[in-house]
């Protein structure tokens, strides 16, 4: 290990782009859209673009802060400067808690996905596999996250595009279907585009909002950009419109060549337009895709978990061991640590029924609302300390500030509502709650035993390294 705890800037623009491409794009797209569309049917475009436009107002308002103060821990460091230590400590271990939930579920679902080549073998065999794999690509160096994650995101995009191209030619020019044209009637002819009305919509959303989890990782990038204002902006900016193509675009498709209610009762949406085509193998080229999108998830959270311990180490908040960087770069103990986690969460998920499992990640949910909500609230406090003249000078804007931020706050708090109407989602309004109150014991806990400034691990000074000052 060496003295220097700076990290390395080795994430270049193509990595950002295709990271937060593979951030928006997960196995919800491909396998969870069946749900989200038997509640609310072809009207779940208009949720996920309000859902989109929420999610682009939100990265707006962490590229605000980012671009002026690119560091690792990002909102975590954030909410500790703008809002209070408290928000500090309660978002940077909420953070990864949230990834160490959904790396638990995305390293079993590489034990299910390979069951389909390899029936014979055990499936924690091949989640540990995944585990292990993806832990020695974090710890070799940044750059070398970036492009596994680079090829991760590109596989998922190219078969996102192809399945909207040739979607096209079946609605235009009768692909695959004897030269005629399918049309777009399916989206209105089976009880219409509301086929259950609002409220079908209204109750998807929180599935919807648990789909953009991990668009916010962009900013954990912050601190190992190459220029930051660059990178970061153009990320930001075209999210909105990445959103548009992948999920709103790949799901007209879809829910053109298919009524809607038939969605879901044969299988992935996406191999029904694959073998449509007379593709033999759509089945198991479809399972590669979502095999390299769990991959990926899982490779993002075990690179979001080790930032947001050594950003926490930064502040005092964590053990300092935390705050060592390898030789090349990364924060290794907080990575180890974070892996030897998710290695229990390997072992849990045969312990704990999928009814239980099911409630953790609405939890997780109920948690990254949180994580955005923080994400404003900073970004308010933010601007609120910043003289007219300063304000003007701002590189990368929130549009329509401060308007915009409590609009989406409002918006935030009303998916908030919908989790306490859903039986199914309600134990997380108890769980999240009860999950807060133990950091906040455990925070005071430790402050009080801090009787002196030492007890910060002398970050009230450092706080800031690396980043640029308003």
């Amino acid at each position: 290990m060496k003295n220097n705890n700076e990290l390395k800037r080795g994430l270049e623009q193509k990595h950002i782009t295709l990271m937060s491409l593979g951030a928006a794009i997960g196995v919800g797209l491909f396998l969870g859209s069946a749900s989200a569309i038997k509640v609310a049917g072809p009207a779940i475009l208009i949720g996920y673009m309000i859902g989109g436009l929420a999610m682009f107002f939100i990265m707006r308002a962490l590229g605000e802060m980012a671009v002026q103060k690119p560091v690792a821990g990002s909102f975590s460091r954030y909410a500790r400067e703008y809002m209070s230590p408290v928000f500090g400590f309660l978002t940077g271990w909420n953070y990864w808690f949230i990834w160490v939930v959904t790396c638990m579920a995305e390293i079993t679902a590489v034990g299910i996905y390979m069951e389909y080549w390899f029936p014979g073998v055990p499936r924690w065999i091949w989640a540990l596999a995944a585990l292990v794999i993806m832990s020695l690509v974090n710890l070799i160096a940044v750059k070398a996250y970036g492009e596994l994650e680079f090829w991760f995101a590109l596989i998922k995009i190219i078969t996102i595009i192809f399945m909207i191209i040739i979607g096209v030619g079946m609605i235009v020019f009768g692909l695959g279907n004897g030269g005629i044209a399918v049309g777009i009637s399916n989206l209105w002819s089976h009880g219409g585009f509301f086929a259950n009305g609002w409220s079908g919509v209204l109750l998807a959303m929180q599935m919807i909002m648990f789909a953009y989890l991990g668009i916010e990782m962009i900013g954990v990038t912050a601190g190992e950009v190459k220029d930051p204002a660059k990178a970061l902006t153009r990320a930001i900016d075209n999210v909105f419109w990445r959103i548009l193509i992948f999920y709103v675009g790949a799901l007209f498709v879809i829910m053109s060549i298919y009524p809607w209610t038939e969605i879901g009762l044969k299988g992935s949406p996406f191999v029904m337009t694959f073998e449509k085509l007379g593709i033999p193998y759509a089945a198991g080229i479809i399972n590669f895709v979502v095999l390299t999108a769990a991959l990926s998830s899982c490779n993002s959270g075990i690179f979001s978990n080790g930032r947001m311990l050594y950003n926490l180490a930064q502040q005092g908040e964590a053990p300092a061991s935390f705050e060592k960087v390898s030789r090349s770069g990364v924060p290794a103990r907080a990575i180890v640590v974070s892996a030897f986690f998710l290695l229990i969460g390997v072992v849990l998920n045969y312990i704990v029924p999928e009814k239980a499992f099911t409630m953790v990640t609405s939890i997780a949910t109920f948690a990254v609302i949180w994580v955005w909500a923080v994400i404003l609230i900073s970004q308010i406090r933010f601007r609120k300390k910043l003289s007219a003249d300063q304000a003007a000078k701002l590189i990368y804007k929130m549009p329509l500030a401060p308007f915009s931020s409590y609009v989406v706050l409002a918006f935030l708090v009303f998916v908030v509502g919908i989790m306490a109407y859903s039986p199914d989602t309600r134990i997380a309004l108890v769980v999240g709650p009860i999950w807060y109150a133990i950091l906040l014991v455990v925070y005071y806990v430790k402050k009080k035993k801090s009787a002196s400034p030492a007890g910060t691990n002398g970050m009230e000074g450092r706080v800031d390294d690396g980043a640029t000052q308003v």
